[in-house]
């Protein structure tokens, strides 16, 4: 009878432990390799967005003008030291800004809108001011040249 015994709590109490074993699989979502990959895209970002401002990297001079607030991007005709020009990021020839100018106001860019000149401190200073006087007698009435501040 000590054996029968013996024996019939030893088997059940490793069918017991079997059954244990075999839970149903947990339902809930490991987050961590989530945020992980969304840390990593943040830090990616925060580092690249300050790279986005400008495409064409000149040397601005300085000045101790303050920032001018605008309400949308405005365009942008640069002119680097080597005389090249471009229209916001896309290298233009100067004879060709004014007929691509005119196409951008025929496409919604009027003649109201602002248009910054960026004239590296090394360019050719009258084919900046060229620039700048034929859109003045193209008609566009909000012409500002663009400075990097003084620290």
């Amino acid at each position: 009878m000590a054996g029968s015994l013996a024996t019939g709590s030893g088997g059940s109490g490793g069918g017991a432990r079997r059954r244990r074993r075999h839970k149903a699989p947990i339902a809930d979502i490991n987050m961590t390799p989530f945020i992980d990959v969304m840390l990593c895209l943040l830090i990616i970002f925060m580092v690249a967005a300050p790279l986005l401002t400008s495409g064409v990297t000149l040397d601005l001079p300085k000045t101790a003008a303050g920032a001018v607030s605008v309400d949308k991007k405005p365009l942008t005709i640069s002119v680097k030291a080597d005389g090249k020009a471009y229209l916001n990021d896309s290298e233009t020839p100067e004879p060709d800004l004014m007929a691509k100018l005119k196409s951008m106001a025929d496409n919604g860019a009027g003649l109201e809108d602002r248009i910054f000149v960026r004239g590296d401190k090394n360019a050719n200073y009258g084919m900046v001011m060229a620039i700048m006087g034929q859109m003045s007698g193209a008609g566009y009435k909000k012409v500002a040249l663009i400075t990097d501040q003084d620290k």
